[in-house]
């Protein structure tokens, strides 16, 4: 197979995500795998509001890498204490992802970053603006690092940077594509095509099929944000879960297109309002920023009505079909792959 991946067998997992050791269920063993010592090729990135310690736990018990978001928690302080909280539901690995956005009243990233170092957490995802001084700081203390991109140009420099893996966002992601429109078709495979570190892909991702087309464009990995929101263990009201089943490929939007931050959201009363005040050509940030506010969607995800305002969702929509618990999930995709790989491509080849 492409990257070397290698199909093995482990225990099976129950629902909960813990190993009930009475079946065996597949294992793909790929340079992710080893190097960040996971027993699946699959992530649960940084999702702001939804990154907390029950859907990460679910997920790490699952045998996959799921990740805090740190600036989730209101404080270093609170996210301490979430990554303890997390340590009492898991005795797997998890990471804590850092996004560095632009903003007028920007958080104490380097409080937070120093919590993190502080807790022992041996792995992060960072996201957005130059990353440099927290890789810096990161790697002085052992910390492997993933770095989230959206072109294969940011993929080069953040290998440059010296991290020790690089998720790459396609097109069909939820939240911040970008602004160069390239699908994960292209994009994957051509920022594999310019690094050496592992590559996890990520954008429209949500079942086996996507797993193993991950691998045959020469990922390592997978990353899952919509997929993993429609979970039991997501800190997510049931309403929310129940509109993400119902919505199809379509029930995405392009917002904040004009000001060159653009950001794919479900599609909603909010979001439509959104891109006619865009439409008009002269929106500013002004125009925008009651409408696309942080806040809003965070009560969205409390109160489970999902035109309060804007909330994060992608393409891969159209794949969701119910609401799984986190180990279910998991060990459907890796079923799913496990067929795929052994019997519908050998089949093709006429291997036998």
């Amino acid at each position: 197979m492409p990257c070397s991946a290698r199909l093995l067998k482990t225990d099976r997992f129950c629902q909960d995500g813990r190993s009930s050791n009475n079946s065996e269920m597949p294992m793909l063993q790929t340079r992710f795998t080893e190097a960040f010592g996971v027993q699946h090729p699959i992530i649960q990135g940084g999702m702001q509001w939804v990154g907390t310690a029950e859907l990460v736990s679910a997920v790490a018990n699952a045998g996959a890498l799921g990740f805090l978001t740190a600036l989730t928690q209101p404080s270093p302080e609170a996210l301490s204490q979430e990554i303890r909280r997390c340590r009492e539901m898991t005795d797997r690995p998890f990471g804590v992802n850092l996004t560095l956005l632009p903003s007028l009243n920007p958080p104490p990233y380097e409080e937070y970053r120093q919590a993190i170092i502080e807790a022992g957490v041996g792995i992060v995802e960072t996201a957005g603006n130059n990353p440099q001084e927290h890789i810096d700081a990161f790697k002085r203390n052992g910390i492997k690092v993933i770095h989230k991109c959206v072109a294969v140009r940011h993929a080069v420099k953040a290998e440059q940077l010296g991290v020790d893996a690089i998720s790459i966002d396609g097109f069909e992601c939820a939240g911040h594509p970008g602004e160069d429109d390239v699908p994960g078709l292209i994009l994957i495979p051509a920022a594999v095509d310019r690094v050496s570190i592992p590559v996890v892909a990520s954008g429209g991702f949500g079942d086996g099929r996507g797993l193993v087309a991950a691998l045959a464009l020469g990922a390592e990995g997978m990353n899952m944000g919509t997929r993993f929101l429609c979970t039991r263990e997501a800190p997510v009201h049931e309403r929310i879960k129940e509109q993400i089943v119902r919505n199809d490929e379509r029930s995405t939007d392009l917002i904040m297109r004009t000001l060159r931050n653009t950001s794919r959201v479900a599609r909603n009363a909010v979001s439509q309002e959104v891109r006619s005040i865009e439409a008009r050509g002269d929106a500013t940030i002004e125009d925008l920023a009651p409408l696309v506010s942080g806040q809003r969607g965070k009560v969205v995800y409390e109160s489970g009505d999902p035109d309060h305002g804007v909330w994060s969702a992608g393409q891969v929509q159209g794949l969701i079909h119910d609401i799984p618990g986190c180990g279910e999930l998991i060990e459907r995709i890796m079923h799913e792959a496990e067929t795929l790989i052994g019997e519908r491509l050998q089949r093709m080849t006429g291997a036998h």
